[in-house]
């Protein structure tokens, strides 16, 4: 995790299906989401719409 302003960190999400291929950067709170994010994000390189992970 990068910069700290507070409670709110920057994280990175990678894609799952192909890891290193996509990658999106987000800011969450730490204190509101205490799990890792999950989100659907667009993938380029596969050319459709992939699963995101937070990656440490």
């Amino acid at each position: 995790m990068a910069k700290a302003k507070g409670n709110v960190v920057q994280v990175i999400l990678e894609c799952t299906e192909a890891p290193g291929t996509s990658r999106y950067h987000t800011k969450k709170n730490v204190r509101n989401v205490t799990g890792r994010i999950e989100r659907k994000k667009y993938n380029s390189t596969l050319r459709k719409v992939t699963v995101h992970k937070e990656k440490k």
